[in-house]
């Protein structure tokens, strides 16, 4: 890995040769996003309701500027709008640097399997495989087909696109240092991933490979999506060593064993609606503390609706049924639910 680091600072230190100072001084904009929602949701008796009302913004802030030599260099701030402390509000922070040797990031963000993971398209603001489904009802399981490594603090290269072909990878320190390289903290992460994008006579393909490595345990996964007409199909499947992450991501009695999640849905655009069907499962074979297989079966109606510019009118009806082996926990309820809000894009 110290090569690999050694060989992309020396790829960036050739770029910049012979560099005169740039032309225009960086000046950031502002941007960002808006989400409110209410929804309601039924499920087992036995379970507290939800908040009715959930919420997400971010402000972000970006600027870039070209060298003489045509490098671009830049850099995004992402603050989180609510809740939080000093230690949380910054979302993801990193620098940028693009050239015909492609892009290097460097920086608290995704990574690269985050970055190039292809899901089944949903629209809506509770998608079966987005994660947001534990906002609205209780449940252990949620489909998640690119479980990534979140903001860690790391090293991203990515080729140039050949031919619709671009490869990317990713590198988070482990938790040695005394100034704490990665949020992530326990072993070293690296994020890897390979996609094809085309258009064909009005037809759109995209595959992606993607995967990360932590610990003794990996993850991988691959998915695809078909666009013709005002129709996208697509679908995604993961599976996750129940290694991955051990003492970190699961810790202790926590620590699934290996996981498998797939999706695949449908959306339809039409003018400024976008409708969407999507179906998501997911299955893990339990925990120290929880034993027994658990499965989730998810399934979301999204829609989202442009009423101007930056204003988004977004829908879910969504049903679930967890089915667990252990009664009375999260990993045995089963429930509907309705949700909708607007979407302010700054």
């Amino acid at each position: 890995m110290k090569k690999i680091l050694v060989a992309s600072s020396a790829l960036v230190a050739v770029g910049f040769a012979g560099a005169a100072q740039a032309s225009e001084p960086i000046s950031l904009s502002v941007g960002g996003y808006m989400e409110q929602w209410i929804g309601v949701a039924d499920q087992e008796d036995r379970f507290e309701s939800r908040n009715a009302f959930q919420s997400d913004t971010e402000v972000h802030f970006s600027g870039s500027t070209t060298l003489d030599n045509g490098i671009e260099v830049g850099a995004k701030i992402e603050l989180e709008g609510e809740g939080g402390n000093a230690g949380t509000m910054v979302d993801e922070q990193y620098l940028y640097v693009n050239g015909g040797f492609g892009q290097v990031k460097l920086g608290a963000e995704d990574g690269a399997a985050a970055d190039m993971g292809v899901t089944a398209p949903s629209v809506g603001p509770v998608g079966a495989n987005d994660g947001d489904l534990g906002n609205w009802v209780a449940t252990n399981a949620v489909p998640d087909t690119v479980p990534a490594g979140g903001d860690s603090k790391r090293l991203t290269y990515y080729t140039p696109v050949l031919g619709g072909f671009r490869a990317g990878i990713s590198y988070a320190d482990d938790d040695s240092s005394e100034n704490n390289d990665t949020v992530t903290t326990g072993d070293s992460r690296v994020s890897a991933g390979v996609e094809y994008k085309g258009d064909f006579d009005g037809v759109s393909v995209a595959v992606s490979l993607v995967g990360e490595s932590m610990g003794e345990g990996e993850w991988y996964g691959v998915g695809a999506s078909v666009g013709f007409g005002n129709f996208t199909v697509g679908g995604s499947v993961s599976e996750v060593d129940g290694e991955f992450g051990v003492g970190t991501v699961q810790p202790g009695a926590n620590q699934l064993e290996d996981t498998t999640d797939f999706d695949f849905g449908v959306s339809y655009a039409m003018d400024a609606a976008t409708v969407s069907l999507t179906y998501a499962y997911g299955e893990n074979d339990g925990s120290a503390a929880v034993s027994g297989v658990d499965e989730i079966n998810t399934v979301d109606l999204g829609l989202a609706y442009t009423l101007g510019a930056g204003v988004t009118w977004k829908s879910s009806v969504f049903w679930f049924d967890d089915q667990g082996e252990n009664a009375g926990n999260a990993d045995d309820n089963e429930g509907y639910g309705a949700v909708t809000g607007l979407v302010l894009s700054f």
